[in-house]
């Protein structure tokens, strides 16, 4: 089982230190959270990023995946310090549901033939204006299910690999039915763990942080805003003495007498969550050994850390 985990002692925390993710105080709870937030048409995700940042009066902000001004759907936001693992967060695999439209006449039997050809690796070229450099990448398909066709519009979900161009999609599934296609609207309805269903809007986001600053009623922003442990649940974990804690808060890479209980099935270069007792993400590190190796060795690094998120200081200094 993916959450199965393996234990190699056992250890009771200090409950002095440090929070439980959704016990944190409202402004730490902020600086380590995570919106699901559903972008409208009209403004670009920077724009969107920019008006979240000052409604939070947050110095940094993210968000995982670039959609179009005119796209509208999932646009997980990161803040403050849950920035840093915005790359981990972009990554994650996303679906789209999109209208095709086709340039010419297609029968339903050589549309769907031609759609079956770009499931798996596919070639893309990214179109000349996105906000990547133009160099030919592969980019893996996951599904692509017709849900419904009236003339040359055709209404499909696409399951993808992040950084799928659906516009270049269309385009080339165009190309190869000899008609020529173009995407003629896109909605983004998932992305890693995000979901639409789970999305809320910038009006609720702005009722939630009014409630909060001139009521002082946190409740609505708490239910808004994720803790960022809530975002990788399928990320390996690896559980650590409150000892060891700030050190790895001060860069130190994870030491095999520091690890208390690990996910099984970890292989070495996996990326993995390191976390405190309480549930806390310390940060993400790569995983050096396997499971079995890091549960059977008693020295060494285990984990080589990459990027930390919680604060030094939350737990005490144990080290030299």
């Amino acid at each position: 089982m993916k959450n199965e985990e393996l234990i190699k002692d056992e250890e009771s925390t200090d409950l002095n230190f440090g929070w439980y993710p959704r016990l944190r105080p409202i402004k730490e709870y902020i600086q380590t959270g995570v919106i699901n937030l559903d972008k409208p048409p009209g403004p670009t995700s920077h724009e969107v990023v920019a008006w979240v940042k000052r409604l939070l009066s947050l110095d940094r902000a993210g968000h995982g995946g670039t959609l179009d001004p005119k796209v509208t759907g999932v646009l997980p936001i990161t803040l403050g310090r849950a920035t840093r693992l915005v790359s981990f967060i972009m990554k994650s695999g996303k679906e789209y549901v999109t209208i095709m439209e086709l340039h010419g006449d297609v029968s339903d039997y050589n549309l769907k033939r031609v759609i079956e050809e770009f499931i798996g690796p596919i070639y893309q070229l990214p179109p000349i204006r996105s906000s990547v450099k133009r160099a030919l990448r592969i980019r893996t398909i996951n599904s692509i299910k017709i849900l419904e066709r009236i003339g040359k519009y055709v209404l499909m979900k696409v399951d993808c690999e992040a950084g799928t161009y659906i516009r270049k999609l269309c385009h080339d599934i165009g190309e190869v039915l000899g008609c020529g296609a173009h995407m003629k609207e896109l909605r983004r309805i998932r992305a890693g763990p995000f979901t639409e269903k789970n999305s809320i809007t910038l009006h609720s986001l702005l009722d939630a942080i009014t409630l909060w600053k001139e009521r002082n009623d946190e409740s609505l922003l708490r239910r808004i805003i994720l803790p960022i442990e809530e975002t990788l649940l399928d990320i390996p974990k690896i559980y650590v003495r409150d000892s060891a804690v700030d050190a790895l808060c001060h860069g130190a890479n994870l030491a095999s007498p520091g690890v208390l209980r690990i996910s099984k099935n970890i292989k070495a270069g996996d990326f993995v969550c390191i976390m405190t007792l309480k549930g806390e993400l310390i940060g993400i590190g790569k995983a050096l050994k396997s499971s079995r190796e890091i549960l059977e060795s008693d020295h060494g690094i285990v984990v080589d850390m990459e990027r930390i998120v919680m604060e030094p200081g939350t737990y005490p200094k144990s080290w030299n």
